[in-house]
């Protein structure tokens, strides 16, 4: 073991013991506050995940969660190599979620840690034309930073990435985009003049509106690729959450494939399905369109045509490059 990771190391187990004793402290005061412990701040840092293996061991009886994040880009413009990062993400949470397990067991402890993906978006459009601002500039009054154009690309993304949370959420409890309005955000607004929403603004609310309930689990069977990140991707990226108090279920896919549609065939065993209530659909854009304050509704979801209740099965046509939701009476007999 070389001397720079016996220092993380014991840095580790400090700020572990640090916030086992905060956490207590605060618990104290008031038994109903939940506490978040930091992990590596992504995991292609050096300390991941040994990090978080280490500070749980000092605090895993007095924390109630331990954070992730992990930021997106695309600087190739390799869709499906960028679109597979989701898949990656999931390989990290799982990883994290094997590492609370051992420790967890190790411990012999009866409380439960789950993991709080406190940081996350895409961000790449304009990182080096910052950096390159920041040396020239001198000492500018509240300078406009950080402010990404979010196009149709990174609105699937992110309604993919979405799906990975909804189907790890057993084990992610709290997921949250980085910051809302301005900054790496799905909201955009001018000095004294307009705000617009952002193409990634559209599967956020969308989940967030209807990604209620219970997830599902789900199986998916078709045809997949291999890039540089993942191998085995399917085309078709699959969530699906019941909420029993509105008797609904909401399809949330993505067809990631850059010129094929795809016939979506889904069982809906378990479930009495009546009529499709909503299908709203993001598709048909060039990847690198964007909104702006001139076009604020370019990129919007509309009204899919393609769905349907078959003999107790859904079935829908998606086209290539589309984010789909789909919402599903269900009978309460």
């Amino acid at each position: 073991m070389d001397g720079s990771w016996q220092i993380g190391h014991r840095k580790a187990r400090d700020y572990g013991r640090i916030a086992d004793e905060t956490s207590k402290a605060l618990k104290t005061l008031d038994p109903g506050i939940e506490t978040i412990v930091c992990g590596s701040s992504n995991d292609e840092m050096e300390t991941y995940p040994d990090w978080e293996h280490t500070v749980l061991e000092e605090c895993y009886e007095n924390v109630d969660y331990i954070s992730l994040h992990k930021y997106f880009g695309n600087r190739s413009r390799d869709t499906l190599n960028f679109f597979g990062k989701i898949e990656q993400t999931g390989r990290y949470i799982q990883a994290i979620a094997g590492t609370i397990d051992h420790v967890k067991a190790r411990k012999r402890a009866k409380n439960d840690v789950y993991i709080c993906f406190d940081e996350w978006n895409v961000w790449y459009h304009k990182r080096a034309e910052e950096k390159e601002k920041i040396r020239k500039w001198d000492w500018p009054e509240a300078p406009a930073l950080l402010e990404e154009d979010y196009n149709f690309e990174d609105a699937l993304f992110v309604g993919g990435l979405l799906n990975e949370f909804i189907r790890r959420s057993d084990r992610v409890k709290i997921a949250c985009i980085a910051q809302l309005v301005n900054v790496i955000a799905p909201i955009r607004a001018e000095r004294g003049g307009p705000a617009w929403r952002q193409t990634i603004y559209w599967p956020y609310q969308m989940a967030s509106l209807y990604g209620r309930g219970e997830a599902m689990a789900v199986h998916v069977d078709g045809p997949t690729y291999d890039c540089r990140v993942a191998e085995d991707v399917s085309y078709l990226d699959v969530a699906v959450t019941h909420d029993p108090a509105a008797a609904m279920l909401t399809v949330f896919v993505l067809n990631r494939h850059l010129s094929e549609a795809a016939d979506l065939d889904m069982d809906l065993a378990g479930f009495t399905p009546g009529e499709i209530a909503l299908h709203r659909v993001m598709e048909g854009h060039e990847l690198r369109a964007t909104n702006s304050a001139t076009a604020p509704d370019r990129i919007a979801p509309v009204k899919g045509h393609d769905a349907a209740i078959d003999e107790g099965r859904l079935r829908a046509r998606l086209n290539p490059l589309s984010y789909n939701v789909i919402r599903i009476n269900l009978s309460q007999e």
